[in-house]
């Protein structure tokens, strides 16, 4: 989504501008980045390091090199296991049928489509988390009509739309470690009391400040309290009272806009002719000009329980609306709950939710989703001095009132880019997952790219941020609830070899470009995976880095290494672990995905064969996102 419209046009200064302020001339920053920023990178950016904590375990793995073939590659010692993939039934549903030829019904009992963020939930035995049996969540963000129909996209219908529906979502399975033929794998229980699917039509309830507002009502829908279906699904996060929490990302590319779009609709890029899923033409409510409000309905955070099947899932208001990548949870030194949120669109913000409430440790279950409903929105801004600032996203403060546009706390609610605009937040880089470090409490936030700016910026790094980077910050006091903070920039993406200087970026260790999910084991090391966009990868500047891939980070050092390649096309997300930290699950999206994501249906494998070219259990026909789960052959703890 790196060549999204922009659909920020404020005045809010941009997060480039304040890297220019520290850096004492252009010439300078050019001889820094020809020789690799390093720990130079510290002075580059006017501030001390943030400190990382020492003591931590190794990366215990010999890297491996980039690939460019059909195929998931891990470091000696590694074996690799496919688990879950597109059309695998989630309990005693219908087996995938390789022409995709499986109904809309069948579909709404079977793995979505294009894996992404996903958790794993431990089964407690006698008080113990178990590592070999669980529930795992799994978010399925988008669909390939091209592969999903038989004959793609022709003669669009009504069961179509349908079944493109029915791919989006959640997907919640059992699944358990066990002997299979001889040696242990992991597979599905089948059936199970608690898989379900959680789909684009599953009613979900509305609860916190935007519950019930005018905004949110529709004709179906005149409480404004319960809307069907959750959809871009992207990242995730959890909860320490053991529920999963989805994100909502680009759903403006569900909604048929108006000729003329409201200045609203545009800020969060609701365009004419923008469906390009063609929903709208069999389901009245993604057409604006029909429902004008059903769009208020997505973009927000949604909870789910895994362990109750029967209970609704809960869109929580209190945490603000835009292209929400993920949703990550810590808790504040005096129990109340943080959450670190970002906004993936290029020039666009970074958030934090702060509760009311704190959380009991002692009575996690009647904690439930309330702790969610009432709190503070905050968004970042980011000073030239290394400092930085959360400002409340409160009805009466900042001038976020009637006079200014705002008509209560549902209507910032609502309109959270708007209401960021109007407090004079940091544009950003296309932000994208955030992750604390279980040691420091720092948080780390990747920064995939933004080849929308064109000219370099003064102080920029780069003429554009083609690579990305990874940023840091720590929260005052160390306490997560803390308005003020100090940053930094981890590391700068690129190609060490690229004749541009200003594109070498300072990776210690190995190269990569384009850093998107993001994840601490519970050893505190970083896990980084990348999301190169289809139309550049293994092409120009990025030629060298090969397929999408993941990589590990010790944050006290700066050191790199490349754990894993993914196959042609794929990006690689989502990330969880057991509780042993010795069974890893990551998912491979859309193997094969052509420039434009939509692929052919006469010629499906065309851009891959993936999963069933590699590994046992692959049906083929179509190449499938899926997950994997990875393991060292000694059964050592991975990573290490």
């Amino acid at each position: 989504m790196d060549r999204d419209p922009i659909s920020n046009d404020s005045a809010n200064a941009h997060f480039a501008a304040f890297l220019a302020l520290r850096s004492p001339s252009a010439i300078m920053r050019r001889r820094l980045l020809q020789v690799g920023l390093g720990s130079a990178a510290l002075s580059f950016f006017g501030l001390p390091a943030l400190a990382g904590p020492t003591g931590r375990p190794a990366i215990g793995f010999t890297p491996i090199g980039v690939a460019s073939d059909d195929a998931v590659h891990v470091p000696d010692g590694y074996t690799v296991q496919l688990l879950f993939a597109w059309g695998d039934p989630i309990s005693n549903g219908p087996a995938f049928r390789a022409d995709a030829g499986n109904s809309a019904a069948e579909q709404a009992e079977q793995a979505g489509m294009h894996h992404d963020g996903m958790h794993f939930f431990p089964w407690v035995v006698n008080g113990q988390p178990s590592s070999t049996h669980g529930l795992l969540c799994v978010n399925h963000e988008y669909t390939d009509d091209g592969l999903l129909h038989p004959d793609g996209m022709a003669e669009w219908s009504h069961d179509k739309a349908r079944k493109s529906q029915n791919a989006h979502g959640v997907s919640v399975v059992e699944v358990k470690l066990g002997e299979l033929a001889g040696e242990f794998r992991w597979q599905l229980v089948r059936p199970s009391a608690y898989a379900r699917r959680i789909t684009a039509r599953t009613p979900i309830r509305i609860a916190g400040p935007a519950a019930g507002a005018p905004g949110m009502r529709t004709r179906d829908d005149r409480r404004g309290n319960v809307v069907f279906g959750t959809l871009a699904n992207c990242a995730m996060g959890h909860t320490p009272w053991g529920t999963y929490l989805t994100c909502e990302e680009n759903f403006n590319a569900y909604f048929n806009g108006l000729g003329e779009p409201t200045s609203d609709q545009k800020r969060y890029g609701i365009r004419a002719n923008g469906a390009g899923f063609r929903w709208h033409e069999y389901d009245s409510r993604f057409d604006v000009a029909t429902e004008a409000n059903e769009a208020n309905r997505f973009g927000w955070v949604v909870e789910i329980d895994p362990w109750q099947p029967a209970q609704a899932p809960v869109k929580r208001t209190a945490l603000g609306r835009f292209k929400h990548e993920c949703a990550t949870v810590v808790l504040a030194g005096d129990g109340r709950v943080v959450v670190y949120m970002s906004d993936d669109e290029a020039f666009e913000y970074l958030y934090k939710f702060v509760s009311r409430d704190r959380f009991d440790a002692s009575e996690p279950a009647a904690a439930g989703g309330r702790l969610l409903d009432v709190g503070t929105l905050y968004v970042a801004r980011f000073d030239a001095d290394g400092k930085g600032r959360w400002l409340a996203l409160q009805h009466g403060q900042h001038g976020l009132d009637e006079g200014s546009g705002f008509t209560d706390q549902a209507d910032i609610l609502m309109r959270t880019r708007q209401a960021a605009d109007a407090v004079g937040a940091t544009k950003m880089d296309r932000p994208e997952w955030l992750a604390v470090d279980p040691q420091s409490g720092d948080v780390y936030c990747t920064l995939t790219n933004n080849r929308q700016r064109l000219t370099p910026e003064p102080g920029n790094p780069r003429a554009e941020n083609i690579f990305g980077h990874i940023l840091r910050w720590r929260e005052a006091e160390g306490d997560a609830a803390a308005d003020t903070l100090d940053w930094d920039v981890f590391v700068l993406a690129g190609d060490p070899e690229n004749p541009d200087p200003a594109r070498r970026g300072n990776s210690k260790g190995d190269a990569f470009a384009s850093p998107d999910g993001l994840w601490f084991d519970r050893a505190g090391r970083l896990w980084i995976q990348t999301d190169v966009s289809g139309s550049v990868l293994n092409r120009g500047d990025h030629q060298r880095f090969g397929n999408n891939q993941m990589l590990v980070a010790d944050v006290a050092s700066g050191e790199i290494r490349r754990f894993l390649t993914g196959p042609k096309g794929c990006e690689i997300t989502g990330i969880s672990a057991t509780p042993d930290a010795r069974n890893l699950f990551i998912n491979v999206q859309h193997p094969g995905e052509v420039a434009g994501g939509r692929s052919s249906p006469a010629a499906p494998l065309a851009g891959s064969g993936w999963p069933a070219d590699q590994l046992a259990g692959g049906t083929g026909g179509r190449p499938r996102s899926a997950t994997l789960v990875i393991r060292r052959a000694d059964g050592g703890v991975v990573g290490s």
